[in-house]
């Protein structure tokens, strides 16, 4: 799919102006980072790195894009060496960032780019929407698996995603978050993640007896067959189930009081020698939900967690931001700073410095707490170097185990799913406060 246009109006408008201003090759760099934790959340989960960085390797102009764009108002006064710009569009700068699976926390760079001001400009919009959605599902996707204490956890969401692209990477992002897999297909074929699903209600409406449709269901899956019980009546179609016995995996509760069914469905199976077959819950679901049947010993196996999940229902949203941190012209370096009320920002080039129970933002060529016994371990790591990949991406599901390991390693009360809990401590080094000091009082004096 052409990626040139994926863009706002604006960032291309300001690229056109950066020719025209002769400021095209003043090298910029942006940090993508996001200002503030949702409501209910105590971390964050970093994922979207790999479409970030595959779109900035990608990216260029095709002669129907530009010319789209030269029939366009605002650009009546571009300057050619806009348009050659474009023609000759390559990614040539660094980006550093957040490997994903890691759990971040407001205000620390997840993604820091740095190139000449186009290049480092067009992309924001890409950057946002990509890293933003894919962090969003994959902290939801974090909290709903534990809530469900160990237990299997699959993503059903597709069908609810805000698009189809949309549900592959809410998949791409809950397998992150530490889903066992999706029922997406595309998902599965793209990134090895595995896939899950049987048959839906339509399937048993469509035989004459509830008895018949798990019977065909069971010639076609064998010991893969997880019966839907609930078209019906979910107690009787348990039974169904139980009488044609194994093979079988399970059986599906999709609605009505999950905590009293299952415990029906199990005493019904167990009667009928199947111990070992399984039972699933879905419709519905959130962490919350999911939390409630874990406290009441609800003997559920598994769940399906679809809408809650594709879209964080809760928190469809995050306060993701890509803004300018520094600009170099001609070896003199120039800081960017935001002031406004509740939208500030902080001057300098950053690294997130995690130490054993809090990270400390400093400036990239500091390292503050190096060198002691337990130094920090800095997050932003290189992934493009002068336009080129550094190394080839783990396998999805390296990311996965690494990401349920760091999460197991916050502080207990980062890990509570209860909001207000003690936050997760996030500190500025002591030359990072003495820039951004230094930075205010050079504009106040500039201003006056």
């Amino acid at each position: 799919m052409p990626l040139g246009l994926l863009t706002d109006l604006y960032e291309l408008t300001m690229a056109a102006g950066y020719v025209a201003a002769g400021k095209d090759r003043e090298k910029a760099t942006f940090e993508l980072f996001v200002r503030r934790l949702p409501p209910g959340r105590n971390y964050l989960v970093a994922a979207g790195l790999r479409q970030a960085v595959e779109y900035l390797l990608r990216l260029t102009y095709s002669e129907e894009e530009i010319a789209y764009l030269q029939a366009l108002v605002a650009f009546q006064n571009a300057p050619a060496g806009f348009w050659e710009a474009l023609r000759n569009f390559r990614f040539t700068g660094d980006v550093f960032a957040v490997p994903e699976g890691t759990p971040v926390f407001a205000g620390e760079p997840l993604l820091t780019v740095r190139a000449p001001i186009v290049e480092a400009q067009i992309p924001e919009t890409y950057l946002l929407a990509t890293v933003g959605f894919q962090t969003m599902v994959a902290s939801k996707a974090a909290r709903v698996v534990q809530a469900a204490r160990g237990k299997a956890v699959v993503e059903f969401g597709t069908r609810r995603a805000h698009s189809p692209e949309a549900g592959v990477l809410a998949a791409r992002a809950a397998y992150i978050g530490g889903c066992i897999g999706t029922s997406n297909t595309e998902a599965g074929f793209r990134y090895g993640i595995p896939v899950y699903g049987t048959a839906a209600h339509s399937w048993v409406q469509s035989f004459a007896t509830e008895t018949e449709a798990f019977e065909q269901l069971q010639n076609l899956l064998g010991s893969s067959t997880v019966y839907l019980v609930d078209t019906y009546d979910a107690v009787e179609g348990t039974r169904h189930a139980a009488r044609l016995g194994s093979p079988l995996w399970g059986i599906r509760l999709d609605s009505g009081d999950l905590e009293e069914q299952s415990r029906a469905a199990r005493r019904i199976l167990n009667e009928a020698g199947l111990t070992e077959a399984k039972i699933m819950a879905s419709g519905d679901l959130n962490e919350a939900r999911i939390r409630r049947l874990e406290q009441a010993g609800a003997p559920i196996d598994a769940y399906g967690v679809g809408t809650e999940l594709s879209t964080s229902a809760d928190a469809p949203a995050l306060s993701v931001v890509y803004k300018l941190a520094e600009i170099q012209r001609n070896g003199e370096r120039r800081f960017g700073v935001k002031l406004s009320s509740e939208k500030e920002t902080v001057p300098g080039v950053k690294q997130v410095f995690r130490h054993c129970d809090h990270d400390v933002i400093g400036l990239v060529w500091e390292c503050p707490g190096c060198g002691s016994d337990q130094s920090p371990e800095p997050l932003l790591r290189p992934v493009i170097l002068r336009g080129e990949p550094v190394e080839e991406w783990p396998e999805l599901r390296v990311v996965r185990e690494k990401a349920k390991a760091a999460v197991s390693r916050l502080p207990e009360a980062c890990q509570s799913l209860e909001a207000g809990s003690e936050p997760y401590r996030v500190e500025w080094s002591e030359e990072l406060r003495g820039l951004e000091a230094q930075v205010r009082a050079g504009l106040r004096k500039a201003e006056s």
